[in-house]
């Protein structure tokens, strides 16, 4: 597993941004609403989430709530993010996992620290250089990222062992279900604003289990580049 000891964080901490009880306290909710993999809590605590947001809203940034980060785009709560890597590793950690959607890069972040390569997926060129910024200062050197539409996936790198959508759509993009390795998951937000729903997808050869879980709230998955 990774760790977050660069430069950046202990700076951070040095202006009293990142207290440890602000994160404890995070966790402790986390645990309350039914996060219980330890791994994935763990990461939670370590991850300095008030990098991947706008200074000003720093005070915030270990509140359980999703925050602006600009171009009409949200950093997720912090709930969905653990909840969605609980999902995803529940069965073994994968070794390589595709997100689209790299936004903040929060999610991004706190999935390299569990799997052996990250890759990335961002349509906003500009969110993906604030992001990219981020992972150097983190030392995050397992992540792959690349500017282009999440819906066509990445696939010159498939399969992958698991798939992850940080927007919602009203179905899966077929690009990204057959970019999914053979025994792997796709968890992914489905669904029309106000009645979205997380679901986790494995596959066992043609086939495919369903399970449809907790009500969510994503932005749209876009197609194209912005």
């Amino acid at each position: 597993m990774n760790t977050l000891y660069g430069a950046a964080a202990v700076s951070a901490r040095g202006r009293g941004l990142t207290s440890q009880r602000a994160r404890d306290r995070l966790v402790a909710t986390l645990r309350a609403q039914g996060i219980r993999d330890p791994r994935v809590l763990d990461v939670i605590r370590s991850t300095p989430r008030h990098l991947f947001i706008d200074e000003a809203l720093s005070a915030r940034a270990y509140e359980n709530t999703a925050l602006p980060i600009g171009l009409d785009q949200t950093i997720s709560q912090p709930w969905v993010v653990a909840r969605m890597t609980e999902l995803l590793i529940e069965y073994g950690a994968p070794k390589r996992v595709l997100e689209i959607g790299t936004g903040s890069g929060y999610q991004a972040a706190v999935l390299a620290q569990l799997v052996d390569t990250l890759y990335t997926v961002e349509r906003i060129e500009e969110l993906l250089r604030k992001a990219r910024r981020v992972f150097r200062n983190l030392k995050l050197e397992n992540i792959r990222s690349r500017h282009d539409d999440g819906n066509i996936g990445w696939a010159a790198e498939a399969p992958f062992d698991a798939i992850v959508l940080t927007a919602a759509g009203e179905s899966v993009p077929r690009a990204l279900v057959d970019q999914v390795a053979d025994g792997g998951a796709l968890v992914a937000p489905l669904g029309p604003p106000g009645t979205q729903r997380l679901l986790r997808f494995r596959r066992h050869g043609n086939d495919w289990q369903r399970e449809e879980l907790e009500a969510v709230s994503f932005v749209p998955l876009l197609g194209g580049l912005g």
